[in-house]
């Protein structure tokens, strides 16, 4: 997917009050992500730099493949093509971070444009420099109603909801979680009743949960009946159950490594990704047969999210990689009945309260 970043930032008195504001759009210029942030007292570069690192991890958390980066700041955007020297060390680590961000794509490119044409981005980081939240920061409405805007999708889509679960120990731990029943923490109760809260103007015909205790308790926040499907179960980590990252790679370093690359590689007694996308497609097909045409909240997890997503997109198995799901986020996915699909939102956590907690 190729998208385009535009970038800006500023500060009132450089050094000064300072923000950024960032935007992400897809071909046909709709808005896909917005963000914005007060960042204390900076110079306008600084701001600047920050505001493209945003840009670029939006467009990474989007599972973007292909960036064009749009900005006035001619320094920005000549020190980052290579063309100009960059002397200043605050914005050598600023340059590094953005590049290190960057090489999650096929490609980046660079390109100055007049204040003018980056309005969008430049009222973003006006708005974090008044203190004012920046949309990222709002909880937007949820989109029921929009039609698709490319040719070809026809009839009235299926809306997939997608709410992972709020926090529990193994995820505040960033530990392998996966048919393990842990329950939610209290940070994980109140995630999931913001979500609620985000989904309670929506007209929706069902909740959808997996039957883990996490996914069921966040579930029946939002609602008094919970479906339970035990197509939406998270991946069966099998021997690498509650360890973390490190830990398995230290225990099975050759097949954790070949896991992390190939979707067909299993765990020790445990479930491969290419088997979690075979029952989550049957798992959404028996889903669009019975919603057909109505709006469902599925409360899930990390992998089952991210192959939905997958097949809403019609991507390869480096999504489940290059794609980061927050607790408690929320996605969106439409299919409609002539089998075109349209993924409208990606991790959005705007009704949390602050910065989700790191998983």
């Amino acid at each position: 997917m190729r998208v385009v970043v535009e970038a800006d930032g500023g500060s009132r008195g450089n050094p000064g009050p300072a923000g950024y504001g960032a935007v992400v759009f897809d071909a046909d210029g709709n808005v896909l992500a917005e963000r914005g942030e007060s960042i204390g007292v900076a110079t306008n570069n600084v701001a600047e730099y920050q505001g493209l690192i945003a840009g670029l991890s939006a467009a990474r958390e989007l599972g973007a493949t292909d960036v064009a980066v749009r900005m006035d700041s001619k320094l920005v955007v000549e020190q980052l093509s290579g063309r100009w020297q960059i002397k200043n060390e605050a914005l050598k680590a600023l340059a590094a971070t953005a590049h290190e961000v960057a090489a999650a794509f096929g490609t980046v490119t660079y390109t100055w444009i007049p204040r003018a044409r980056n309005a969008h981005a430049d009222r973003l980081a006006n708005e974090a420099m008044d203190g004012r939240p920046s949309r990222s920061e709002q909880p937007a409405p949820v989109d029921t109603t929009a039609p698709a805007r490319w040719m070809g999708a026809t009839g009235t889509p299926t809306r997939f909801l997608l709410l992972r679960h709020g926090q529990t120990e193994l995820s505040a731990e960033r530990r392998y979680s996966g048919r393990g029943d842990v329950s939610l923490t209290s940070t994980g109760q109140q995630q999931a009743k913001a979500a609620a809260a985000r989904l309670a103007p929506v007209d929706f015909a069902a909740v959808v949960s997996s039957p883990l205790a996490r996914a069921r308790q966040t579930a029946a926040v939002i609602a008094d009946h919970v479906e339970v499907h035990d197509g939406l179960i998270e991946t069966d980590f099998g021997e690498w159950e509650r360890l973390t990252f490190a830990e398995a790679a230290t225990r099975d370093p050759e097949l954790h490594g070949r896991w992390i690359r190939d979707p067909s590689v299993a765990p020790p007694a445990g479930e491969s990704f290419d088997a979690v996308l075979t029952r989550v497609r049957e798992t959404r097909d028996d889903l669009l047969r019975r919603y057909a045409g109505e709006t469902i909240v599925v409360v899930s997890h990390v992998t089952p999210i991210k192959s939905l997503l997958r097949l809403g997109l019609d991507s390869g198995p480096s999504l489940l990689f290059r794609l980061h799901l927050d607790l408690a986020s929320l996605s969106v996915v439409e299919w409609y009945p002539d089998g075109n699909a349209s993924v409208r939102l990606v991790n959005d956590t705007s009704h949390l309260a602050g910065p989700p907690p790191r998983t």
